[in-house]
This record gives structure tokens, sequence and C-alpha cells, in this order.
């Protein structure tokens, strides 16, 4: 598989992924559990209610409560915000994707690789499903890489 190349590298569910050997995330946000499955790690101000998804804070940015923020499995659906076909990337990085930005249901918002989706079938507010990658990394042959994709959800 190619780490670089989200249309190559294997596509799997939640699911599929908790047989895996070692998986590490390569996002901070993407956590595994006790049997292994991946999921999306937020925060949740206890003084508000506001979720945040990406980073650790000493203060929630809504209420500014500090010390209130705690950890918490975001929602697997969301609804897409905005999205951009990217056509010029890093080295190695095949293109076109499709980057979007996701209202996540129960709160928050995170950007990832929508996949297995033509551009013309994307339409905004349409709703997706939070799904996980493992990828082979070169050089790395012991340890499997996690990390988050969008793909289409029935309404």
């Amino acid at each position: 598989m190619d780490a670089a190349d989200p249309q190559r590298a294997a596509h799997r569910t939640s699911s599929d992924v908790s047989g895996a050997g070692a998986l590490r995330p390569l996002a901070p946000f993407v956590k595994i559990d006790a049997d292994g499955n991946p999921y999306l790690e937020g925060f949740k101000c206890a003084a508000c209610g506001e979720v945040l998804t990406v980073g650790r804070r000493r203060a929630c940015p809504k209420c500014t409560a500090i010390g209130m923020l705690e950890p918490i499995r975001l929602a697997e659906r969301g609804r897409l915000y905005t999205y951009t076909v990217v056509h010029r990337s890093f080295p190695g990085v095949t293109t076109p994707f499709i980057a979007a930005l996701v209202d996540l249901d129960g709160g928050g918002a995170i950007k990832g690789t929508l996949i297995g989706m033509d551009s013309n079938a994307i339409r905004f507010d349409m709703p997706l499903s939070v799904g996980f990658e493992i990828l082979d990394v070169p050089g790395d042959s012991a340890i499997q890489h996690v990390r988050h994709v969008f793909t289409a959800a029935a309404d």
C-alpha cells in the first residue's frame, strides 16, 4: 500500500481494523480503545457543553472555564460542511484528492480526506461516516498506521 496515496490505501472501518496488529495513529486525536478499535477523541467543556475536536487546551474557547475540558469519544457520523479538490500537494501524494471539513453529530468539526466518491457526486450537508484506513508505511513493518477518513453515508 502507498501511504501517500489515499485512493490506494486499504480502507477499513472500525470493526475491520480491530483485528489488525500493532496500530499507531497518524494524528493525536485518533485513539485506539482497549479492544483495538480506533476512534476520534475530542474534549467537552463540563461548564458549557462546548465540544472541541483537535488539541487539548487549558481553557474552553467558548466560556473560558479553566480545567473543565474532559476527553470524549466523538461521533462516527456527520455532515459535509465544505470541501475542496486538491490538485497540488506534497511530493509523493497522489492528486487529486478531496479534502473535507465535517460537522460531527453531537458537536465538533474535523477535517480529513473524503474517499470513494467522484467530486461531481458531492453535495454540501450530505451525510458522511468516519472510517479508518490502515497504512503500511515503508521502513516500519512491525507497526501499521491508522488514519481517519470520511465516506458517504445513507440519510
